[in-house]
């Protein structure tokens, strides 16, 4: 929706990156309040709160007229209320529901979010072209306040003892509900693993979402793309998210979390320093692929890592914070290209620097220590 904001409003691609950013920055800023609060009430109850945010959030911003609103819902409300069905949920609830086969149970709840984006970035295209940004919007309104809080409310329970049952592959030794640390930040801040993490994981945010879904587009279209072949270069990308991210988990479970971290990095820098010079839909979409692959692949491996570190029972406090840092990264880089492009024209130095970074990560992942035992176990 950038371009058609600044067609309607005349305001500029650094103003609306400013507020892309405010919502990027506040998504990561609520995770470790919001997980702490998983952690002690429950991940039902405060993902209804939050989504009700967003609805108000993307509701009201049909009715905008002035770049304060933008702020204000866009930014606001959507960032900090889509903070509560994020990973940092999913990483609060796979770590309880599932004993063995938590990298796979990760890995399909990340590819979850890559269908959103198969299914949902060529439909609000679609209706962006033909009927307009607050269509759009609306779209996005309806689908939170009339699907996803139902949904949540209906079926969401926040651990499998609510409903009789054990975890998925535990026995009477992980039957204890653990209880969350006193104050697990403390001794994870102690601790260089956590750093080493974060500052990985805050690379993740400045390569994928805050630089891609915010600038991938205007990108394309600048290089002669169809606004459609972008969307559909975003869907393949999902699609390809999709089967890369079960893998990831799929990898995790067998041969640790630590040299797929590295492998997906690594994968990550090559292509987007290749993305300045495609200009043809073939290699686009091949892009698209690769890129795509690894999109969310650092997920499973990310959230277990946490889990595996500092427990289980704090997985959402903590796992919430190296989010933050991941957020901090996506905020660095939405608003960083829009600076960027409004100073030399184009996006092609963002993306090499961020390809760069990429190579960064890698060597920070390879100087974690991974645990040899793997999960909380509480003894009989």
């Amino acid at each position: 929706m950038m371009m058609a904001l600044e067609q309607e409003f005349a305001w500029n691609r650094e103003t609306i990156s400013g507020a892309i950013s405010l919502n990027l920055l506040l998504f990561g800023l609520a995770g470790p309040f919001l997980g702490r609060l998983m952690d002690l009430y429950g991940a039902k109850r405060i993902s209804v709160i939050t989504l009700i945010l967003s609805v108000a959030g993307a509701g009201g911003s049909v009715f905008m007229q002035e770049t304060w609103q933008l702020y204000l819902f866009w930014g606001l409300l959507i960032g900090a209320g889509s903070g509560g069905t994020s990973m940092i949920m999913g990483s609060a609830l796979i770590n309880r529901w599932f004993h063995q086969h938590r990298g796979l149970a990760l890995g399909i709840l990340g590819a979850a979010f890559s269908s959103g984006q198969l299914v949902f970035t060529p439909v609000l295209m679609q209706i962006n072209v033909h009927e307009g940004w607050r269509a759009a919007t609306l779209f996005i309104a309806v689908a939170l306040g009339l699907l996803a809080l139902p949904l949540v409310l209906k079926f969401l329970r926040d651990n499998p003892e609510s409903k009789g049952l054990l975890p998925y592959g535990g026995n009477g030794a992980h039957a204890t509900i653990l209880t969350p640390d006193s104050n697990p930040m403390r001794s994870a801040m102690s601790s260089p693993q956590f750093w080493l993490l974060a500052s990985s994981f805050g690379i993740c945010g400045l390569t994928t979402s805050g630089l891609f879904q915010t600038h991938l587009i205007p990108h394309g279209i600048e290089h002669g793309f169809s606004d459609m072949t972008m969307a559909m270069s975003l869907g393949v990308m999902g699609a390809a998210d999709v089967f890369g991210t079960i893998f990831s988990g799929w990898l995790c479970d067998r041969y640790g979390k630590r040299w797929p971290l590295a492998l997906y990095y690594t994968l990550r820098g090559a292509t987007l320093i290749m993305l300045p010079g495609i200009d043809t839909t073939g290699q686009l979409m091949m892009f698209s692929i690769i890129y795509g692959m690894n999109w969310l692949s650092t997920i499973p491996a990310t959230s277990a890592l946490t889990a595996d570190l500092f427990g289980k029972q704090n997985v959402g406090v903590v796992f919430g914070w190296i989010c933050f840092a991941h957020q901090i990264g996506a905020a660095i880089a939405a608003y960083s290209a829009g600076y960027v492009h409004s100073l030399m024209g184009d996006y092609n130095l963002a993306f090499v620097a961020s390809g760069l970074f990429a190579f960064v990560a890698t060597g920070i992942v390879v100087l974690i220590k991974e645990p040899k035992a793997v999960g909380t176990v509480v003894n009989p």
